[in-house]
């Protein structure tokens, strides 16, 4: 079936990450991705960020070579570089140059720290974006040092996803008679943007500074992770007082009074106590028979291998098998 970007072709520059994830999105759903690499280069078909390409070699370092790619851009309606600032200037590609060659482009810049500010010339990763941002220093328990999310908040949700978002709305505008434009897509800002509900915390007294202290970041003890006795784990979620009622009806303190002030923070250490005590007494199989598919906000916490074949995951199709290579399917879903 057709996807809904179907008609548009991008030219993806060969990078690791997020341009290439931003790629991916964007043939997932129908779009031509053309990606450009360097001569001896061959799209891994292991790798689920390149799937969806067809594939060209160049060497941007030849005049020959740049003119090709010059030649190809004309015909795209989109572009995704993931260079440091400048470099597609000096390789003689820069947005001026493919912009006047063809002014309906949409030209998209992955950095991590942006096209412009102090940092914006220095090398980084996922790690160092999000620390700037504020976002690292969120995550975390309770007099512990920060814990990075593996690289899902700078990498791919502050800087694919929105590059994506990014070329898709420019796009539209074209569509809609405007310019072709450029995107300074930056993690560093995408990843201060996907904690705009936390500043807005923030800014009602909801949300202290001190991290693994507050609603959402493992302080309270209704909303976390618990160790089973087979050693597995489960996710507890139950925020709403109904949510929260019927998870005491299930662990049995309908009638422990220790439970009746939900949101009482000085209770919170001793309750999460308590839960962590019921929580160890059965297994994560036994959790889930009683607890599994209710409006406690329960989920088992399972390894990638699980998740595969969970009958949740299988019935959605959540993961699909391409040439061997199990790997989360497009998402999300276009019902036409």
């Amino acid at each position: 079936m057709p996807g809904p970007l179907t008609g548009i072709r991008i030219v993806e520059l060969a990078g690791i990450g997020p341009a290439p994830f931003c790629g991916m999105m964007l043939a997932d759903h129908g779009a031509e991705v053309i990606r450009v690499d360097r001569p001896g280069t061959a799209l891994n078909p292991r790798d689920p960020l390149l799937r969806g390409r067809t594939a060209m070699q160049l060497d941007l370092k030849a005049a020959e070579d740049v003119a090709k790619l010059r030649e190809l851009v004309k015909t795209a309606d989109g572009l995704i570089e993931g260079f440091r600032p400048g470099v597609m200037e000096r390789l003689g590609i820069g947005p001026d140059i493919l912009l006047g060659d063809n002014p309906k482009l949409v030209y998209g810049r992955m950095t991590g720290w942006g096209q412009d500010g102090p940092y914006a010339h220095a090398a980084g990763h996922d790690i160092n974006y999000i620390a700037l941002s504020g976002v690292l220093g969120a995550l975390g328990r309770a007099g512990q040092k920060p814990t990075p999310p593996i690289n899902l908040v700078g990498d791919f949700g502050g800087g694919a996803m929105m590059l994506a978002f990014g070329m898709v709305s420019a796009l539209l505008a074209v569509k809609n008679g405007a310019d072709g434009q450029v995107i300074d897509c930056a993690m560093t800002d995408g990843s201060a943007l996907l904690m705009a509900m936390m500043w807005g915390f923030r800014a009602q007294g909801m949300w202290s500074e001190d991290r693994g202290t507050n609603l959402l970041d493992t302080g309270a003890p209704f909303y976390d992770t618990y160790e089973t006795a087979d050693g597995g784990y489960v996710a507890i979620g139950s925020i709403e007082p109904q949510f929260y009622a019927l998870l005491r009806e299930k662990l049995g303190l309908i009638e422990d009074r220790l439970f009746d002030a939900q949101f009482d923070r000085a209770q919170w250490p001793a309750q999460k106590e308590r839960l962590a005590a019921i929580l160890r007494s059965k297994t994560r199989d036994e959790w889930c028979a009683l607890m599994e598919g209710s409006d406690v906000c329960f989920a088992p916490i399972l390894s990638m291998s699980e998740a595969a074949v969970h009958p949740h995951n299988v019935t959605r199709k959540t993961f699909v098998d391409i040439d061997g290579v199990t790997q989360p399917a497009p998402a999300p879903r276009f019902l036409r």
